[in-house]
Formats: structure tokens, C-alpha cells, sequence
């Protein structure tokens, strides 16, 4: 049920989207760009990719970059998909997090930012993430944590007025379904983006 409200939620903001969250946006994908370090060489997976913004950035920097993004958002894809039309190597696809249409061991990198608190089933999505990643591969997933005290009230908040919310976590949490899922948490940190966004992120490799 929250996966179709999240959907509709974001078919109908796809057209303001970049515009009203354009410092939100900046600010934490710039950061998660600069913190994951990625390859020019690898071939990058972004669930829950929304207009493309994090793909502009990486291509800003390296344009042969071999991305691919998947959201459930049809109208938010098409705006990605205009925003990296000239980059033949990237591609989008509409998919759920919990079900990527991608063999095992397909991806170097799998990036996930600003979007885990509104899947409807936090394990299966990382159980698909580890999936089709590469044994030597790395996830990183950047999201809000319930840590501060401003997130713990927007939790709430939304929990009764937006039916697209799923829960945000704690980052001990957020830790313990990697580690149930078979990650390794390689190095994590917590961040503070103005007054009210509180987020936490985590990079994490396959168990040995």
C-alpha cells in the first residue's frame, strides 16, 4: 500500500520537485557524492533515483560513467531521463527497491539517498541490493535519521498526515538490517543539513 501512495505522491510532484526541494537536494547529494568516493570505472546502481540529480552530478565529473537508476516513479524518471539524454551509458528504469530486474552481481556500486524511509519493506530492499551487487562491491545509503530530535518530531508528524510515510530510523537501527542482511558496516557517520534535516549514512561491503 505505501509503495502505490508513493508513487502517486510523487507522479504528481515530479514537475516542481528539483525546484522545491533545490537546496535539500544540493546540499545532501553533493555530500553523498563527495563522501562515497566513486570510481570512474564503476558501474553504479541509484534506487529510488527521483529526477536523476544525483546521476547529473557524477556525470558533471565523469561522463562515461555506466549508470542506471531505478524509481517507482514513472514521471520522475522521465525528467531524469531528460536530464542525461546525451549520455547513451546511462539508463532508467521504473522498478521497486525490494524487486530490481537485474542479475546477481551486476553492479560495483549501489547508492540509495534520501528515500529508505519510505520503503514498505526495509530487509527486502537491501536482501535485492545485496543481490545484484558485486562480491567486492559497495552499498551506500544516505538517509534521515531519527537520532535528532527534529527528525524524531517529522517522524511523527507524518506518520499521521502523509500516507507516503513509511518510519525513519535510529542509526543503530539503520545498522543492524545491514548487518541482517548480510552487510558489513564499513564506516558511518551522521550529518546535520541546517536546522531541521538530521541524516545518517552508511557505507557497507558483503560479509567475508
Amino acid at each position: 500500500m505505501t509503495e502505490t501512495t508513493v508513487r502517486k505522491q510523487y507522479d504528481q510532484l515530479a514537475a516542481v520537485y528539483d525546484l522545491r526541494w533545490k537546496s535539500y537536494i544540493a546540499n545532501t547529494l553533493s555530500f553523498l557524492k563527495t563522501w562515497a568516493d566513486i570510481s570512474p570505472a564503476d558501474t553504479v546502481l541509484d534506487v529510488a533515483c527521483g529526477t536523476g540529480e544525483f546521476e547529473r552530478l557524477l556525470l558533471a565529473e565523469y561522463s562515461s560513467q555506466q549508470i542506471v537508476g531505478v524509481d517507482i516513479s514513472e514521471k520522475m524518471l522521465a525528467i531524469a531521463k531528460l536530464k542525461c539524454s546525451a549520455y547513451p551509458q546511462v539508463s532508467f528504469q521504473t522498478a521497486s527497491a525490494s524487486a530490481l530486474p537485474f542479475d546477481n552481481d551486476s553492479f560495483d556500486v549501489i547508492v540509495s539517498a534520501n528515500s529508505f524511509h519510505y520503503f514498505d519493506d526495509p530487509l527486502a530492499a537491501l536482501k535485492e541490493m545485496r543481490r545484484v551487487l558485486k562480491p567486492d562491491g559497495k552499498v551506500i545509503i544516505l538517509d534521515w535519521c531519527r537520532d535528532y530530535l527534529t527528525c524524531k518530531i517529522c517522524d511523527i508528524i507524518l506518520k499521521i498526515f502523509d500516507l507516503a510515510h513509511k518510519q525513519c530510523y535510529t542509526q543503530d537501527e539503520f545498522h543492524r538490517f545491514l548487518e541482517d542482511t548480510n552487510f558489513a558496516v564499513c564506516r558511518a557517520t551522521r550529518i546535520r543539513f541546517g536546522i531541521v534535516w538530521g541524516l545518517m549514512v552508511a557505507e557497507a561491503d558483503l560479509k567475508a
